[in-house]
């Protein structure tokens, strides 16, 4: 399973996300959408989300700092 977390700099939310991620040792990708049309794009308009971070699973993605999904990814033994 590969993880992508679509953040940007400065964002508390997307900090707090990646922390907790680093901290269960759950590996993920970042994408700064600031920097990647494509993936702002996809956060924005195929998903539908205004803020970031956005969390994509590959079996689901949400948006803002989760940290009962980020326990989930866990518990599926993911």
């Amino acid at each position: 399973m590969t993880i992508t977390v679509y953040s940007k700099p400065f964002c508390s939310q997307c900090e707090r996300t990646k922390n907790m991620l680093n901290l269960k040792r759950i590996p993920y990708v970042e994408v700064d959408v600031t920097e990647d049309q494509a993936a702002y794009d996809k956060v924005k308009n195929f998903w539908g989300f205004n803020q970031v971070p956005v969390v994509d699973t590959g079996d689901d993605v949400w948006s803002g700092f989760r940290p009962e999904r980020i326990e989930q990814i866990e518990t599926d033994g993911s």
